[in-house]
């Protein structure tokens, strides 16, 4: 697997000056979390559950979470673990799983015997899958996180390798400020007896919000959302810390994937398109995605990593502003050449580089580059995500009919 292997040799040329490296399934925690970068939700109960996971694979997504939660009404549930159960089968009987997994495929069940259950009824299948999203992780009225990671680590016995967990963390003892904090060390206790099997903490925007009555609206980030925005921060505080404590934090859900009636203009700049990109620039606020480049900013402003996405349209947006520009990777290269502390004015020449305070953020950032690959300094955002949406319309144009993986 490797970010960015839709498009064609020119186009990687162009764009990269280092390309993103492949991606091996069998690396360790904070390369492979890193590598997660727009993961998508899909509800177990699609039919063709096996063939659309190829397409979004041919359509560069590398992480898909397949649901028997929350997107899965009560009714269906049981349909639903058949279907499930059916399509991992054919799934690992495809040439295309048989050569090397082509995407990074997790279960999110809704509980810890649910689990269990699949994996016993999973057979052949169970080789596809990469781990579980535990959800509502820790909250009360829950399975607790030991009986979750317990049986993710009964899992993983069974299948004769690690399957990793992602918890999430949306439950209202999360949310509510006079069990937060408590809830927070509580849910670090049991992470930190497991860590061998944590690949990364998820955030669920979504619950966190319904705690409060809350829903965030077209043109706002969750970052704006005052009283959510608080309860990642307290989670980044407690579980996302650099001295090796901590955990690779996800990026909460970003809802909304066409536009209805704008009450704010956009703030999407124009500078990072060039000349005959403006058609893209409309498209993107047209479909509402110019609210999600702005999330993605204040999301790894704020240290988040990746994102959990709905609709395949997010993930080009998602993986074209975690490529590492030109500029992060020189102040990073300085930084980490720096052995004895210090500062020195960047090779931009607009900013201080401190060899101390300013390391554990290069070491992300030169992570992060592994897996995305570092822009040239000529090519933006805008420019990787055009290149992307030149490969699709290739792909798409040379594929023939569309396919329910194929949404536009």
């Amino acid at each position: 697997m490797r970010h960015f292997a839709t498009l064609d040799e020119e186009q990687t040329e162009r764009l990269f000056l280092h390309r993103p490296q492949p991606v091996d399934v069998t690396a360790g925690r904070d390369e492979l979390a890193v590598a997660l970068g727009a993961t998508l939700y899909c509800p177990a109960t699609r039919e063709r559950l096996a063939g659309d996971l190829l397409k979004l694979a041919r359509r560069g997504v590398l992480s898909v979470v397949a649901c028997l939660e929350d997107s899965v009404p009560d009714h269906r549930v049981a349909e639903a673990e058949e279907i499930l159960v059916r399509e991992l089968a054919g799934l690992a009987r495809t040439p295309e799983w048989s050569g090397g997994a082509p995407l990074l495929l997790f279960l999110r069940t809704r509980t810890p015997e649910q689990l269990l259950d699949v994996v016993d009824r999973a057979g052949v299948g169970l080789r596809c899958l990469q781990g579980f999203v535990l959800p509502k992780f820790g909250g009360q009225g829950q399975p607790t996180p030991d009986e979750w990671l317990e049986a993710v680590r009964k899992a993983s016995a069974r299948a004769g390798r690690r399957l990793w967990a992602m918890p999430v963390l949306e439950s209202r003892d999360v949310a509510h400020l006079d069990t937060r904090h408590s809830a927070l060390f509580a849910v670090r206790d049991v992470l930190d007896a497991h860590r061998d099997l944590v690949l990364a903490v998820r955030t669920g925007a979504t619950d966190l919000s319904a705690a409060y009555g809350l829903r965030r609206p077209r043109g706002q980030t969750v970052w704006d959302v005052r009283v959510v925005a608080d309860v990642l921060g307290d989670v980044i505080n407690v579980l996302g810390r650099a001295d090796g404590s901590g955990y690779p934090i996800t990026a909460p859900v970003y809802e909304h994937f066409s536009s209805g009636e704008r009450v704010f203009r956009t703030s999407l700049a124009a500078s990072p398109f060039a000349e005959g990109a403006e058609e893209l620039r409309e498209q993107l606020i047209a479909d509402d995605l110019d609210g999600l480049v702005r999330e993605l900013v204040l999301d790894r402003v704020n240290g988040l990593q990746g994102k959990t996405v709905i609709h395949p349209s997010h993930v080009a947006v998602v993986h074209a502003t975690s490529v590492v520009t030109h500029e992060d990777f020189c102040d990073a290269s300085d930084v980490l050449a720096q052995h004895g502390g210090g500062a020195m004015a960047s090779s931009y020449r607009n900013k201080m580089n401190e060899a101390g305070p300013h390391r554990a953020w290069a070491e992300r950032v030169v992570l992060r580059a592994r897996a995305f690959g570092v822009a040239r300094d000529d090519v933006s955002y805008a420019h990787l995500l055009q290149a992307q949406d030149e490969a699709w319309r290739a792909y798409r144009a040379g594929a023939g009919a569309v396919g329910p993986g194929d949404a536009p």
